[in-house]
């Protein structure tokens, strides 16, 4: 089993930046099984569905959303079994819940990722 944990959220100003970090744990995981995950970041606004926003492979192949592209940037350190997602001019529209996710492939859809954080609230005021 592993645990993801998100952390990083918080509230920020239009055109502010924030850090999200997730750190996968687990009694038999190790650095090498971590690397070989695929980590994704979803993100779910009150009244919305769930939506894809940055995935990051174990070779670190990246794919992210039109809506964060030029905006947000995945990064993965396999050395402390952690995931980021850097953001940069963050929008009013960036509000949500930020979920870390991992699995075994890259896919856009949430229902290929086996494991899942709590999540971390982004609130971006205008």
């Amino acid at each position: 089993q592993v645990q993801l944990i998100e952390s990083g959220g918080g509230l920020v100003q239009a055109g502010g930046s924030l850090r999200l970090s997730c750190a996968a744990s687990g009694r038999t995981l190790t650095t090498y099984t971590f690397s070989t995950y695929t980590m994704g970041w979803f993100r779910q606004a009150p009244g919305k569905e769930r939506e894809f926003v940055a995935a990051i492979s174990w070779g670190g192949a990246t794919n992210d959303a039109d809506s964060v592209r030029g905006r947000f940037t995945i990064s993965r350190d396999n050395t402390k079994n952690t995931v980021y997602l850097q953001m940069n001019n963050l929008k009013p529209e960036d509000t949500a819940v930020y979920f870390c996710a991992g699995g075994a492939r890259m896919a856009l859809s949430g229902r290929s990722y086996d494991y899942w954080g709590q999540g971390t609230q982004v609130t971006v005021s205008s």
